[in-house]
């Protein structure tokens, strides 16, 4: 008896940080999530939840949620995150591409006090911003800029996102929808490739690598014609770091790619409701 019940409970709470994590993917979304009154707690609530996959879905969430400047503050201060990404990160139960996961959302938000309060300039604090969002401390992982032909709806971004999730070995992954890109960090030993052939397994759209060439120019090396040379450019993050936060131009129109706002509302709600259901009674 006790059993089934908790089986049963099981795919609810998957379908519903899977809805946060979807709504979380749309920057137009990630303040309104943060200001909720039951999202942040649950989502936190999420980190310690028994089934694997809605600790990373959760994580996945809080990734994005994090790349909103503004949230970081109020999300490092949240009553029992930066706890319970310590607990994800050194569970020994818990999956490699999770804690690695964790141990970004951890660097994240440890060092948001940091570039608020130095008062530094942009350009500083965007390189600062991409050192950890490349994991310095990191030697597990890496970045892989793709620029994805397709890519260009909010359900083409899904199912870009569905392709990525079903690889062994990827961490996390930021669009940039204004530039059909998608960053994605992988653990060091997942060859880029891989990426590729899940991007083309969707039928709609096609992945090429950014790297950039000694001069600093951007190139696009397509995957399947010159895998020798991408075998090589797979380990290059250190040229990546000024694209990791798009422009505000490219923010504006990322904006205007995602779901509609009106409809985040009564996801939110449904969140809400379902997390109060199962946290707090």
């Amino acid at each position: 008896e006790e059993m089934n019940s908790t089986m049963s409970e099981e795919p609810d709470a998957l379908s519903v940080v899977n809805q946060l994590r979807d709504l979380a993917a749309d920057p137009l979304n990630r303040r309104a999530i943060v200001q909720d009154q039951g999202c942040l707690p649950g989502l936190i609530l999420f980190l310690d939840h028994p089934n694997p996959p809605v600790v990373h879905s959760a994580l996945l969430a809080l990734r994005y949620l994090a790349e909103c400047r503004a949230n970081r503050e109020k999300m490092k201060s949240e009553l029992g995150m930066m706890l319970s990404l310590q607990n994800v990160i050194q569970k020994t139960t818990t999956p490699g591409e999770t804690k690695l996961l964790a141990s970004e959302v951890y660097d994240i938000l440890q060092s948001s006090s940091v570039s608020e309060t130095d008062g530094v300039n942009e350009t500083n604090y965007r390189r600062r911003k991409a050192q950890f969002f490349l994991g310095s401390t990191n030697k597990r992982a890496k970045t892989v800029v793709l620029h994805i032909d397709g890519l260009d709806d909010s359900s083409r971004r899904n199912l870009c996102e569905e392709a990525l999730l079903k690889i062994k070995g990827v961490i996390s992954f930021t669009f940039q929808m204004a530039v059909q890109r998608c960053v994605v960090r992988i653990r060091s030993d997942l060859k880029a490739e891989a990426l590729a052939t899940a991007i083309a397994s969707t039928k709609v759209m096609k992945a090429q690598q950014v790297v950039k060439s000694e001069s600093g120019e951007e190139m696009l090396v397509p995957f399947q014609d010159t895998p020798v040379e991408v075998e090589q450019n797979t380990d290059l993050p250190e040229y990546l770091p000024e694209d990791e936060s798009p422009t505000k131009e490219q923010d504006k129109a990322v904006s205007r790619v995602g779901s509609h706002p009106e409809g985040a509302g009564s996801w939110l709600s449904t969140a809400a409701n379902f997390l109060s259901r199962s946290f707090y009674w």
